[in-house]
């Protein structure tokens, strides 16, 4: 998760672009830190559907088998680590 202060910061920034106000320093500093906030996001939705288990109606796990790849990758990345 982006830290409160970036994300504070970020809509200062949308709140001057509005107004009119944004120079150009802050125009590449609101882009970088759209970047920032776009690639944890990411991260995160990635890391929920990762965890998530699909069961259809019957019961029956219906994980799709890319979920379950980067399953196995990431379990084989950690027992590496330890």
């Amino acid at each position: 998760m982006l830290e409160k202060a970036k994300i504070d910061r970020i809509n200062e920034l949308s709140r001057k672009k509005k107004d009119g106000t944004l120079t150009s320093d802050e125009k590449v500093e609101q882009d970088l830190l759209r970047q920032e906030y776009i690639k944890s996001f990411r991260s995160q939705v990635r890391t929920t559907i990762e965890h998530t288990t699909f069961i259809d109606p019957n019961g029956d796990d219906v994980t799709p088998d890319k979920i379950k790849r980067k399953r196995e990758e990431r379990n084989k990345l950690q027992q590496g680590k330890e």
